[in-house]
């Protein structure tokens, strides 16, 4: 009899680090796939990417429109609401033997809410990690006690995740899948990418990247100000943004985004570059500038200097080619002008990604399959204690 496993994506870039692992399982013949699509994906205003993964010529088995159509605090909760109620209603019907999930959004809590109550086991991708500036912090904690596997970027999360009180027999590391697919992705050439954007990208660029941070609202729009600000001064630079999530205040960041585009000739500004486009920009570029996780995880592969701005990443593992900065013009400033030194860049020319080194979706198959068809799920966990000297 096949194992039926749903896959949740909510976000464009959620699905790029998924895709191989869809990709795997799709081919496995003892196991029925079943594909579920909400969030950003179904919002016009997002790009209508959903139809990026019919492209890619999967299934998608169901479409739940959660309403993303504003980011205040009372939206969010209802997004989550509509998450919790349709899930609950999709679980009952397709019964599926396992959940799998990647991050810590919002939408996923609300749908690991629902699993949960149904009693499927959840298998989490990136348990463990730390964003001491964002509320991303406690849902990824949240989502890792319900889950029952948990597949770690590191060795340190993974010790986190096992301090959690998860069994460490159930916590495997993988490896990031950003770092796979840097490794699998036939990067673009510059022209094609200058299509995209419409914008000449000649001399020297920076990828920019800037989400809410959402531990920290009231400053938001004096956080990107500032950080627009130091672009002026880097004026020999040219830009490509890409806008902000779902997020609680992330419509903000791309109203500034926009209006600032309109207004420089130096700057592009997209809604999403998808996986492989992105990888490209990556490729191709001097640096990458903001506060997104794929400047910590993905960019240090290309050895790229990343100038990673504020808290919203504080407390995640850092490579050598990332430097910190405070939220504040002169500090960017600053950090921009030592990522573009000869010097930083030739510190950085070798060094190694502590992400993984690329073969993280045939870890994850491996396991996902051992628990299907041969170990047995048991979902009354015990928690796992561990001595500790306060």
């Amino acid at each position: 009899m096949k194992k039926r496993i749903c896959v949740l994506t909510a976000t464009r870039a959620e699905y790029g680090l998924l895709k191989p692992i869809i990709a795997k399982l799709n081919n496995i013949p003892e196991l029925d796939l079943r594909i579920a699509v909400t969030g950003m994906h179904l919002s016009p205003e997002f790009g209508l990417t959903y139809r990026e993964i019919e492209k890619d010529n999967f299934i998608i088995d169901r479409k739940i429109d959660i309403g993303v159509n504003s980011d205040s605090h009372v939206s969010v909760s209802k997004s989550m609401g509509l998450a919790l109620i349709g899930f609950a209603k999709y679980f009952d019907e397709i019964k599926p033997d396992m959940l799998l999930v990647l991050g810590d959004r919002y939408e996923t809590l609300a749908v690991c809410c629902a699993a949960m109550n149904a009693g499927i086991p959840i298998a989490h991708l990136y348990g463990g990690e730390t964003t001491e500036g964002a509320i991303d912090e406690s849902i990824r904690h949240s989502i890792t006690k319900m889950s029952y596997l948990h597949f770690t970027s590191t060795e340190e999360y993974r010790k986190r995740v096992i301090q959690l009180g998860e069994e460490p027999d159930r916590v495997y590391t993988v490896g990031a899948i950003g770092v796979e697919n840097i490794m699998n992705t036939q990067l673009l050439p510059l022209k094609e990418l200058e299509e995209f954007v419409g914008m000449s990208l000649s001399g020297q660029f920076a990828v920019v990247t800037y989400h809410p941070v959402t531990l920290e609202n009231d400053s938001i729009r004096d956080q990107f100000a500032s950080l627009l600000k130091a672009c002026d001064i880097h004026n020999e630079l040219k830009y490509i943004f890409t806008k902000a999530n779902a997020d609680l205040h992330g419509r903000i960041i791309n109203l500034m985004i926009d209006d600032y585009a309109r207004n420089h000739e130096n700057v592009a500004a997209v809604t999403s570059l998808g996986m492989e486009r992105y990888l490209s920009a990556l490729g191709h570029a001097s640096l990458v500038i903001g506060n997104s996780s794929s400047g910590l995880i993905e960019a240090p592969s290309f050895h790229i200097p990343t100038v990673n701005i504020g808290n919203r990443q504080k407390g995640r593992l850092l490579a050598e080619s990332v430097i910190s900065c405070e939220a504040d013009s002169v500090e960017i400033t600053k950090a921009i002008t030592k990522a573009l030194s000869e010097e930083f860049r030739l510190r950085i020319s070798d060094i190694k990604n502590p992400y993984g080194n690329g073969n993280t979706s045939d870890k994850v198959i491996e396991t996902l399959k051992n628990y299907l068809f041969v170990k047995e799920i048991n979902l009354k966990k015990s928690f796992y204690n561990i001595n500790i000297s306060i």
